[in-house]
């Protein structure tokens, strides 16, 4: 692999790089959005190191997870969201695949053992969006200091996640929420079909699939606070694969490690489940400075809480951890029990 690192820049690379077997196997969800988001990734390491792409070395490895399959129950219900990357890295840990390419905000925060977070890439637009039925109100109706206001009292909201039903319910009492799964499609689909009146969705994974003109209301994370790890695209590979790590190095986003590892410190610190409404939200800023807001709340609205810290890009994970255990400590027993 240094051979074929070498040739990227520029020297002929020799058969050292024969040591190991190419293709190298990217492991991957089945979802539409995944491959999109996997094939970002190949164009990224092809740039970096364009031998790579000379010689056909990737093969994408779609897998069917269990968080996939099973689409009839909430996430926390099953296991968790862990369940979109157990199977892969199992894959991964036995050597079936080399590498694998995941949404962050769907990998657990204590990687399996044996596992690495080899890198993180650019991070998309980390915005929620709701995606809205023909019976909300027409952005020129809309009240520009109410976020909310499209949506009709009592409207029947669509989302698999309880940290975005907390904010919005905290927001409007009035409305309700049922929870729908699928990919992104699926759930466009079903506000479409007047299942439900509006549905979330996160803004990145409508851009990279090109359809960011679903997005009829953009949500400031001021107003709801995105997932850790939302809009990243990360990648796993084996601890022990040095060289590989060496070639993720490579295309290493440097705003984006500081920014999930703040995010993830501070989910890591509350130890929250699927059933557990968190948010986290870091923004690195011009001179330097990390801007974190962390968001704890109650599943039905009841509760919440939202905190920001600011402070070094080098010191990301313990500003998380921080923040995190502030929000512990101020939150009511009964939310993080």
């Amino acid at each position: 692999m240094e051979a074929v690192l070498d040739g990227a820049a520029g020297t002929r690379p020799t058969r050292e790089h024969a040591d190991r077997p190419l293709p190298l196997r990217i492991g991957t969800r089945a979802s539409p959005l995944a491959l999109v988001q996997t094939r970002l990734f190949l164009g990224l390491v092809s740039q970096a190191c364009p031998v790579l792409r000379v010689l056909k070395a990737f093969e994408e490895r779609p897998m069917s997870t269990a968080g996939d399959r099973i689409q009839d129950r909430p996430l926390a219900d099953i296991g968790g969201k862990g369940l979109f990357a157990k199977e892969i890295h199992e894959a991964l840990l036995d050597g079936r695949i080399d590498f694998a390419v995941h949404s962050l905000k769907d990998l657990e925060t204590e990687l399996p053992r044996g596992v690495a977070l080899a890198c993180v890439m650019r991070r998309e637009d980390s915005r929620d969006a709701l995606v809205l039925g023909p019976d909300c109100g027409a952005p020129d109706d809309a009240d520009p200091g109410d976020p909310w206001g499209r949506l009709p009292r009592g409207a029947l909201i669509g989302s698999a996640s309880v940290r975005r039903q907390a904010q919005i319910l905290h927001a409007r009492p009035d409305l309700r929420v049922e929870t729908i799964r699928g990919n992104v499609q699926t759930r466009i689909g079903k506000v479409r079909a007047g299942t439900v009146c509006a549905s979330f969705l996160a803004l990145a994974g409508l851009r990279r699939l090109g359809l960011e003109a679903e997005a009829g209301m953009v949500l400031d994370p001021n107003i709801m606070v995105p997932a850790a790890g939302q809009g990243i695209v990360g990648v796993t590979c084996r601890k022990e694969d040095t060289e590989l790590l060496e070639l993720l190095h490579v295309i290493e986003d440097a705003e984006a490690r500081p920014v999930a590892t703040a995010e993830r410190a501070l989910l890591g610190s509350l130890d929250g489940s699927c059933r557990t409404p968190i948010g986290a939200h870091a923004r690195l800023l011009p001179d330097g400075t990390l801007r974190l807001t962390g968001l704890v709340a109650r599943p039905d609205g009841s509760f919440l809480l939202r905190r920001t810290v600011a402070g070094s890009a080098r010191d990301a994970s313990r500003l998380g951890r921080e923040l995190g255990e502030e929000l512990r400590r101020d939150s009511p027993a009964d939310i993080l029990a």
